[in-house]
Order: C-alpha cells, then structure tokens, then sequence
C-alpha cells in the first residue's frame, strides 16, 4: 500500500506517451490514476476533506469531459483559462501553504488536467458533443457543505475554540517562550504546537500532525494529555466537561465530521452557534477562603461589567472561566477568557488589539458542579441548578499569574 502514491506520482509526472491530440489516452494515463489515489488532492489546501479532485472526474473520460463542460468549468475557447484548473491552483496563492499536500503533486494535478483539457478542446468529439438529455452529476457536495468545510471558515471556528484557551497551555507549549525552549531541547520540537505565527498556522500544525485523532475523537492526545488520562509532563490541565475541554472538543469532533464526510447534505450541518466570541487572556482571577464543601468540584465564575451610564450590570458575561477547587476547598483561581458578541464594536476591538478589560467594578457569578454534570455529560453547561452566589470585585485588571485580582470566597451571597 505505502508504494502505490508513488506509483500513482510516477504517473502523474511522467511525460505522456500519448499524442497531444489523443483525450482519451491522455485521460487513461494521466487523469485516472488521480481518480484511483487514496490519497488527498490539492482540494484539501482550502477544504480540509470536504472536497477532492476525485469528486470531479467520473470514471469515463468523455462523461468527464462532459460533466465538466456543461458545469462551466471547461474553457474551450482559452482551455489555459478553464475553471477547474484555477481551483486547482488556487492553493498555490496561499503566502503560508498548510504542507498537507506537496507542491509537486498539486502542479501534477494541474499539468494533468491541463493536458487532458487541451487534448480534449482539439478532438471534435469533444469539443462538439451534443450536450446529454440528463445532466450527468459529478460528486461534489453541496454548496454549503463545501462552504462549511472552507478552510477560513474552520480557522474563525479554531481561534474561538482551541485559540481562546491557549492560556490554559501556553508556558509550555507555546513556541519561543523561555519554558518552551527548554521542553523543545527534552523533547523535541513537537512540544511547540502552539506557534507564533498565529491560529493559521498553529490549525495547520495540528491538522498534519498526532495530537488528532480523528476516528476516535474523545482519544485525541489534545485532549487526553491534559485531562491526564495518559502521561503529560504538565500535569492535569483540564475537568471532563470544562470550558477547555468543552472547546478544543467541539473543534476537534469538527474537523472529524468534515474528514469523515459526515456532512453530505446542508441538512447535515450543525445549526450555526450563536454564543459569543471568545479570547483568550492573561488576565486572572482568585476566589480565596472558599468552603470546604466545595473541594475538588469544577468551579465555574461568569463575570458581569457594570455599566456606568444605564446603572446597571450587563446582561450578558464580559469573561468566563472554570477550574477545580484545590487545597482542601480553600482556593480557585485560573485565567479568564473575553466573551463578545460576535460583530460588536468590542469584539472588532479585541480582535484588532489585545483583548482587555478596563478598570472598574465587576459582578463575579460563582457555578459549582456539586452533580458532576459536566462530567457526565461534556456538553452540560452549568446554570441556575449549579448557581451558589456572587460577589463584586474592582480591579484593573494586571495580566499575569503573580497580579491576579482577588475576591474574598467568605462574601460569595446568593
């Protein structure tokens, strides 16, 4: 099996002994062994593998021609200029390639198709075949569906999801910090999945590498080495069913739904969400002298602005976050992740800066999982049932571990 993309490659890139006028020979030696790979196309750059160069050859080369033609995506006139080749190629435009697919398969791919389509617009057989009574269908998904798999779609998906909590992780796994460097000379450079370049790349790393798992989502090592469940160097990171977790879950059974082709109809796609933006921060929160009762039970905190000129606390949480009681029910604290509406000037700011909060006084709302929902069930979301009261704090609002902002655990008050 390992030898056949090279075969399949040798195919591709050798020279065709067939005439130039020849489609059907040019088909059979060039284009075929594209249908027959079991390998992903250069579709992948841009859909992930919602979409693939196989969807659009059939296994006759005249229907191919055909299928294609009547769907606009041959240029008979200026064959150079046909659509199919522009699809293609429009990976090539990408300043920072996924790496996914190698450069020379994708430019066989083009050279194949631009041969066949060439041959094909200079056989009359071709070029002046009566349109077919019945449109012949090639594979290709709906609309939606390929639109859904886009890969600028799945990074806006990434950076609310896996993005937003890279504070959970960063020390260590964020490339260049001085925590990082020292872990990449232990381990190696696999540590560093988080990288500088930004969200783009960092999707991109995760989606060529092993912290996936696609067939068996919930065993991914994304998610199982800070859960603990197998060995991780840092420690528990994450509850079963917590904010992280919840996030880099929902990203990851995603990108499975896509590769596994899961989505075949645009009644198969998730309703679209409609909760707000998150961003990660270096912003953290303590809650000190809290119950004993409440030790080693996921603790949830929704923070709430208060609004000078209405009076009155906003509706809706400025910031979220959730962690374990530790010390014998004696203390919680964790970094805080940003909620916007999506589209809202603060959410347009906090994309285009840094994501803050200014100083001010803030309504922390405390949720205690004392059921353990949300390790019952990972999509639970904790609410009135969970609620054990507030308290406010005022702040600035430092960034930094040793800077949090405090708020007294006695004073929590329904």
């Amino acid at each position: 099996m390992r030898r056949l993309p090279l075969i399949v490659f040798g195919l591709l890139l050798c020279p065709s002994p067939a005439r130039a006028d020849d489609a059907g020979k040019v088909f059979e030696e060039r284009i075929a062994p594209i249908f027959k790979s079991p390998n992903p196309s250069s579709c992948v750059e841009c859909h992930l593998a919602a979409v693939d160069l196989k969807d659009y050859i059939l296994p006759s080369p005249k229907d191919t021609f055909l299928a294609l033609r009547d769907q606009g995506l041959i240029d008979l006139k200026t064959p150079e200029d046909s659509k199919i080749l522009q699809l293609i190629n429009r990976g090539t435009n990408n300043p920072k390639p996924s790496g996914l697919i190698p450069a020379k398969q994708r430019q066989a791919e083009y050279d194949a198709f631009a041969a066949w389509i060439k041959a094909c617009a200079a056989d009359p057989a071709y070029r002046d075949a009566p349109k077919p009574e019945k449109a012949l269908p090639l594979g290709t998904k709906p609309v939606e569906v390929v639109r859904y798999a886009r890969k600028d779609r799945m990074i806006e998906s990434f950076e609310s999801n896996v993005w937003a909590m890279r504070f959970r992780c960063m020390n260590c796994h964020t490339e260049g910090t001085p925590q990082n460097d020292k872990l990449v000379k232990e381990s190696g450079e696999r540590v560093g999945w988080f990288k500088k370049a930004g969200p783009a790349a960092t999707m991109e790393y995760l989606l060529s590498g092993k912290l996936i798992d696609a067939a068996n989502p919930e065993k991914s090592l994304l998610l199982t080495k800070p859960l603990g469940t197998v060995k991780h160097g840092g420690g528990i990171k994450f509850a079963p069913g917590d904010q992280g977790y919840k996030a880099m879950r929902a990203w990851i059974d995603e990108v499975a739904a896509i590769r596994s082709g899961t989505y075949a109809r645009a009644e198969d796609l998730p309703t679209k969400e409609s909760g707000p933006k998150r961003f990660g921060t270096d912003l953290w929160l303590k809650l000190d002298k809290t119950p004993d009762a409440w030790g080693d039970k996921l603790l949830q905190v929704d923070v709430f602005v208060w609004d000078d000129k209405a009076a009155v606390w906003e509706k809706e949480p400025v910031a979220t976050s959730d962690r374990v009681v530790w010390g014998k029910g004696k203390l919680w604290q964790h970094n805080l992740t940003l909620l916007a509406a999506p589209g809202s000037e603060r959410a347009k700011s906090w994309a285009a800066g840094k994501p803050t909060l200014p100083t001010g006084k803030y309504l922390v709302k405390v949720y205690l999982d004392v059921g353990e929902r949300a390790k019952a069930d990972w999509k639970a979301k904790l609410g009135p049932d969970e609620f054990v009261g507030s308290v406010e704090v005022q702040s600035r609002w430092p960034e930094g571990y040793n800077a949090m902002t405090t708020a007294d655990g006695t004073r929590v008050r329904k």
